[in-house]
C-alpha cells in the first residue's frame, strides 16, 4: 500500500475550518435534540406511571413507535414525506421558508426518537422509588401530579444518571445521521475533505479523534456530577 500520509492537509484552508465548523454543527445538533429528549422523556416516562390508563397507553404508544423506527427512517420521513402530507403553506414553510430547515429538523427528529429512550429510563426510576416516597409525599397533602413533579421525578434523576448518560452519548453518535439531508456536521465535514483532497484516511482520522475526546469529556463530566449528587 504505498499511501502517503500528510496530516498537514487538516490544517490548510479551507478544510481545517470545514473541520471545526462541522464540530460545532454536531454538538448544535446534539444539544438541541437532547433538550428536547430530555422535556418529552420526562414528560412520557411519567406519563406511564400514572394511574390514568389513557395517558399510559398513549405514552407507551409513543415509546414503542418512536424506539422501534429506525432512527434514518424516521430522519427521511421528517425531512420528505411530513412537509407533503401537511397544509401546502406549512409544507412550504418548512422547507423553504423555516430558519435552517435542515438542522431543525435532524435536530427534531433525533430528539422524539432519543426522548422515547429516556421516558424509558424516567419509568424505570420512577418505578425504583415510587414504593417508598410516594405514599409519603401524598401524606404531606400533595396532589398526585405534585408528588411526581416535586418528589419522585427530581430523585429518580438522580439515580438514573448514569443511564442518561448513556442515552446522551447515543444522541450525541447519532447526530452523525443529520449528514443525510445535508447538514454539514463533523461526519459530513471528514467526508466533503476526503472527497476534496483524496487524503480519507485522515480526514476520517480527524473526526474519530473528535467524537472520542469529546465523548471522554461527557463522560468525565457526566461522572463528575454523578459523585457530586450522590455525595448529598
Amino acid at each position: 500500500m504505498n499511501y502517503t500520509w500528510d496530516w498537514s492537509v487538516l490544517l490548510q484552508a479551507p478544510y481545517g475550518g470545514w473541520l471545526l465548523a462541522g464540530v460545532g454543527w454536531t454538538l448544535a445538533v446534539t444539544a438541541v435534540a437532547w433538550t428536547i429528549a430530555l422535556a418529552i422523556g420526562a414528560v412520557i416516562g411519567t406519563m406511564r406511571g400514572l394511574a390514568s390508563a389513557p395517558l399510559r397507553v398513549l405514552a407507551t404508544a409513543y415509546v414503542e413507535l418512536f424506539r422501534n423506527v429506525p432512527p434514518l427512517v424516521q430522519l427521511f420521513l421528517w425531512y420528505f414525506v411530513f412537509p407533503e402530507v401537511v397544509p401546502k403553506a406549512l409544507g412550504l414553510w418548512i422547507k423553504r421558508d423555516m430558519p435552517l430547515p435542515e438542522f431543525t429538523t435532524a435536530s427534531v427528529a433525533i430528539g422524539l426518537f432519543a426522548a422515547a429512550r429516556v421516558a424509558e429510563q424516567v419509568r424505570a426510576g420512577i418505578e425504583t422509588v415510587r414504593a417508598r416516597l410516594l405514599p409519603a409525599a401524598l401524606a404531606t397533602g400533595l396532589r398526585p401530579l405534585q408528588a411526581y413533579r416535586l418528589v419522585l421525578l427530581p430523585v429518580a434523576c438522580r439515580t438514573i444518571l448514569g443511564p442518561l448518560t448513556s442515552e446522551f452519548l447515543v444522541t450525541f453518535k447519532m447526530s452523525s445521521v443529520a449528514l443525510t439531508i445535508g447538514v454539514m456536521e463533523l461526519s459530513a465535514a471528514s467526508q466533503q475533505i476526503a472527497n476534496y483532497t483524496f487524503h480519507g484516511f485522515e480526514a476520517y482520522g480527524a473526526a474519530t479523534l473528535f467524537y472520542l475526546a469529546i465523548g471522554l469529556a461527557i463522560t468525565g463530566l457526566m461522572h463528575r456530577v454523578d459523585a457530586r449528587l450522590g455525595a448529598r
